[in-house]
């Protein structure tokens, strides 16, 4: 009998969830999810895309227009689809990756991946609370990278030792971001009437240094495209991750409404808030001649969190408030370690996890000091490259199978891996912009369409089903 065609011993030892385990949306999905949107990194940077008046430069009703499509995407593309085939096998994406991607592949793609990308968000979850928590202690230099080697670490052992008194407080702790961000609201809500997004633009340029030209303001068609590469780049992980939320619902129903709350109106909210609290800023100061003579000269600053200081008037405010968004940040940095925590030590189970994960602490430690990280857009970006042609070629899955999870196949489906390359190297194509003379727009999305197309046409090329006991149990609700 071929190598091939055995079940692999992680798939044999796979038992799916039991229905008593399960629980309804709004106790899991929909406030775990909402958790990731509230973390301050994610709604912080959604409105400075690069260019001159970020994802205002055509005015707020296209910008929350745009955040609003993304967010839907997100939903039914990213996420719904991947959670229907968790809650109706009760298994983890890892194994019901094994149908896309094959037994033998389904260890690499998703699995190990999953596990790879896990530390470039804790680069990231370090990096952004560092620079947060820095606006109370004002460090430079070496005093800096020693506070986030210590978070980085802190992260990664609690994530070994003990998740599970990260967990029992990180429940209430996106309270924090949610009530920051609504106080921001009511505070600038009022300058929204005088809000002029070609003046934010004039502002923007002027405060740049005069080195050419410099990049031009975003359309409206740009604020659209920057919008789902934001998001979607974001999300295109957590959406995969859908398979294992879905293990934890009831039915059809619990997928739904905890995608519609927890990832739908929680992106509308956060970016949409981010959106006003920066907008309403700025347009208090246009609605004098004074105040906009003041924002052509001085510049503007396209994050809500670093404008918390003018808003409350009080620097000592928004260094506690900083405090707090980066206190309420650490869970996030636990709980992608031990993603990846998990998902080494399925593909790599005879390395301790020790040496992997503290290899990967080390790596994500130097992205953030070297400041890597910190570019959040690239890195969203690139994530969504990965991940986006992933979820594209398991949304086809789910439409060819119509519904019912076929069981792993055989070694290395070659549908699936040819999707992911093919999807990937489009999802990167805007890092090399400069030698093609064009980026492709929404990048990630159209790395979800590649995935999702070619895993069709490649179809009637798929490896045989394996034998599989769990595959038949899945429920047809």
């Amino acid at each position: 009998m071929s190598s091939d065609s055995k079940v692999p011993s992680y798939l044999e030892c796979a038992q799916p969830n039991a229905a008593e385990n399960r629980a309804p949306w709004y106790k899991n999905t929909a406030p775990t999810y909402a958790g990731v949107f509230l973390w301050f990194v994610f709604w912080s940077y959604s409105v400075n895309s690069g260019t001159p008046g970020g994802i205002l430069s055509a005015g707020v009703p296209v910008a929350i227009g745009s955040v609003l499509v993304a967010a839907l995407l997100c939903h039914f593309c990213f996420y719904y689809l991947m959670a229907r085939f968790g809650q109706k096998t009760g298994l983890p994406l890892y194994i019901v990756g094994a149908s896309t991607f094959g037994a033998k592949g389904g260890f690499i793609l998703p699995g190990f991946l999953m596990g790879l990308l896990q530390f470039g968000w804790l680069a990231v979850n370090i990096w952004g609370s560092s620079m947060a928590m820095n606006q109370m202690f004002g460090f430079e230099g070496f005093p800096l990278y020693v506070v986030m080697a210590l978070w980085g670490i802190a992260a990664v052992v609690a994530a070994l030792k003990g998740i599970q008194y990260v967990a029992k407080f990180s429940t209430y702790l996106p309270v924090i971001p949610a009530v920051i961000l609504l106080v921001l609201v009511v505070k600038t809500i009022g300058g929204l009437g005088s809000f002029d997004p070609a003046v934010l633009v004039a502002a923007s340029k002027a405060a740049a240094p005069a080195v050419g030209p410099g990049p031009a303001a975003l359309t409206a068609f740009g604020v659209f495209a920057f919008a789902l590469t934001y998001i979607v780049g974001f999300f295109a992980t957590a959406g995969a991750a859908g398979v294992d939320f879905g293990t934890g619902a009831r039915n059809k129903k619990d997928v739904s409404m905890g995608g519609l709350f927890g990832v739908a109106l929680a992106i509308f909210l956060t970016v949409g808030a981010a959106i006003l609290i920066t907008a309403g800023h700025y347009g208090s100061l246009m609605a004098t001649a004074q105040g906009k003579a003041a924002l052509l000269t001085g510049g503007v600053n396209l994050n809500p969190m670093s404008l918390m200081g003018e808003i409350f008037k009080s620097d000592t405010t928004a260094k506690w408030l900083a405090f707090a968004l980066a206190i309420t940040a650490f869970p996030s940095a636990c709980f992608s370690s031990l993603i990846a925590a998990n998902s080494i030590k399925t593909t790599l189970p005879k390395v301790n996890p020790w040496i992997s994960c503290g290899i990967g602490c080390v790596i994500a430690i130097a992205l953030a000091i070297t400041g890597v990280a910190g570019k959040a857009v690239a890195v969203f970006a690139f994530i969504g490259a990965s991940f986006g042609p992933i979820c594209g070629a398991l949304f086809m899955e789910y439409i060819l199978c119509k519904g019912k999870w076929s069981g792993p196949r055989a070694g290395f489906n070659p549908a699936g891996w040819v999707a992911w390359a093919l999807g990937f190297i489009v999802g990167v194509q805007p890092n090399f912009a400069a030698q093609c003379g064009f980026a492709i727009p929404a990048a990630p999305v159209v790395a979800f369409v590649v995935g999702a197309v070619v895993y069709a046409l490649m179809s009637k090329m798929q490896t045989a089903v394996l034998p599989y006991p769990q595959a038949e149990q899945q429920s047809a609700n």
